[in-house]
Parts: C-alpha cells; structure tokens; sequence
C-alpha cells in the first residue's frame, strides 16, 4: 500500500537548477511537491492545489518574492520558508514581517531545509489542533486557543501564526523571563536558527497589542534576559487574582489583605514602614500623631 504523502509543498524558485534539487529532497522525504518558476504562477498554483506550505524564492522577477508572500498571507495562513542570497539581515527581517515563518540562506544544505519544512508543518498543524484550554486574558487582551481567535477590547487582532503562538505562550507564564533561545524552542520548537526572527515577532507582536509600541506596557524587554509579560495590577490569565505563591492581591483600595494561613506577610507599603528591630529584638515605640516622642524631638508632620 501506497503510503500518503506527508504534505504538499509549493516550490518557487527562477533557478531551475535549485528548484529541482530542492523538489527532489522533498519528494524524497515523502512530501507532494509542485513547482512554480515566477510569482503569478506561484499564485495560480496555490489557488489551484492549496499547498500547506511554500518554499519561496526571495529574488524572483517581475514579482518578488516579499509581495507573492503577502498576498499569499492575505488568502490565507499558509506558511512560508523563504530561500534567499541575500545575506542582508534586513533583507531577511523585512521576510519575516511580512509574514514568512523561516528563511534559508543560499548556499544551503537541503537535508537542513527539508528540517525546517517538517519543523515549520509540524508547529502549523499543532498550532491549528482543537486544545482543551479555555480563553487566555491579560489587560484588554483575550485569546481562545481553540478557536485561534485574539481580541484587544473586544476587537479581533490579526495575528499570523507565529505571533498567536508567542502571545498563548506568554499568557501562560505571565511575569516570567524567558531569553530569546528559550521562546525559540519552547513556543516553535526550534533547535536552530537566527535569533532575529524572536526580535522580529514580538515587535510586530508589540504594534498589534499595545497601546504604544514605542514604550510597551505588556511585553517587557529583561536586558540581558529578553522578553516578559507583564499583565498588570489584578490581571491573571485565566481571570483569577490569586498569584502563583497563594498570596492574594492588594485590592485598588488600597487596603492590605490579611496574612494567608502560610503565615507569611505581605509586604508593608513605604508609607506606612515599620522601623527595623535593634539586636536587643525590642520594638522601639512608635510615636503617635501629634505627641512628642521621648527624646524631646518635635513629631513630624
């Protein structure tokens, strides 16, 4: 028995030479492999045979390929690995902000492309599999993981692939740390791969989700860490305002909650500060408004 293809795969490339190796490693690996030489035809061939992923040629003519990965975007959320020989990182960049999910540099080893293919398919259809989670909240945001939707106010963002995936990842571990190999991993589950495309994705992240990008209030950059969320006062992700060590929040009144059975206390805010114990562990005397204190100072106001 025949066995079924591992997926479809759309190659463009102008080079003949390159798009037949590349095609031949994939058929080789098990994937159903079509073949496009310019940008129109990479179009046509995807509205006609739906690949579920495009392996896109950077430098194609006529029509680059920056704006067939656009208007691929536009139709759909059909991932795309781009192949360029450019060694511009702002050529490769401006690739991932216009929504390609990897790039390849040439020269490139195609056993090395045809892991990423299986990399990038393989966090695709997870990130498309029905999960059990229910709705992720954070300041005005809220993300359903189920039904792949995100809201800001109760307005629906669009967010591509990659970016739903970090922003669930980073509803989950709110007020965590991660580095950029860290997110890398655990959100793509890369082993590889140029750490640009983390900066990339949480600052095209941070423009659909804050209210100013320029000075962000959610996702916070840990210098010589990377990045973390901050949710804010009383925001927990599943609508709770217990935090993870069992200690409830300080209501907006102002008012400090009682000690929890654990016996540890919350802090004391500095405006109302307990002097330090001396050696002795005898309390010194606080002394009460208006009423001089024992060494003869004068209470201050």
């Amino acid at each position: 028995m025949q066995t079924p293809p591992l997926g479809r795969v759309l190659v463009v490339d102008d080079d003949p030479t390159v798009a037949e190796v590349v095609a031949g490693y994939l058929d080789r690996a098990g994937y159903d492999v079509d073949r496009a030489a310019d940008g129109p035809a990479a179009l046509d061939r995807a509205d006609a045979h739906g690949p579920d992923l495009v392996v896109l040629d950077l430098m194609l003519p006529g029509m680059d390929g920056l704006e067939v990965c656009r208007r691929l975007r536009a139709r759909g959320p059909v991932p795309v690995i781009m192949l360029t020989a450019r060694g511009d990182e702002d050529e490769r960049i401006l690739g991932l902000e216009v929504g390609a999910d990897d790039y390849v540099t040439k020269p490139f080893s195609p056993r090395e492309l045809v892991l990423r293919v299986e990399s990038v398919l393989r966090r695709a259809r997870a990130a498309t599999a029905p999960k059990a989670a229910g709705p992720l909240r954070a300041a005005a945001l809220t993300i359903d993981p189920a039904a792949r939707r995100a809201t800001k106010a109760g307005l629906e963002l669009a967010l591509t692939i990659r970016e739903f995936d970090l922003l669930a990842f980073f509803l989950r571990h709110p007020g965590r740390a991660f580095s950029r190999e860290e997110l890398m991993q655990q959100v793509w589950g890369w082993d590889f791969g140029d750490l640009s495309t983390v900066t990339v994705h949480v600052r095209r992240l941070r423009g659909k989700i804050e209210d100013d990008p320029a000075a962000p209030s959610l996702i916070q950059t840990v210098w010589g860490v990377g990045y973390r969320l901050d949710p804010g006062p009383g925001s927990d992700p599943h609508g709770d305002t217990t935090r993870s060590d069992g200690v409830p929040e300080v209501p907006h009144s102002g008012r400090v909650p009682e000690v929890p059975h654990s016996g540890r206390a919350p802090e004391v805010p500095q405006s109302g500060r307990a002097p330090e114990v001396p050696h002795s562990g005898r309390v010194p005397d606080v002394p009460r408004p208006g009423r001089a204190p024992a060494d003869g100072t004068e209470p201050r106001a």
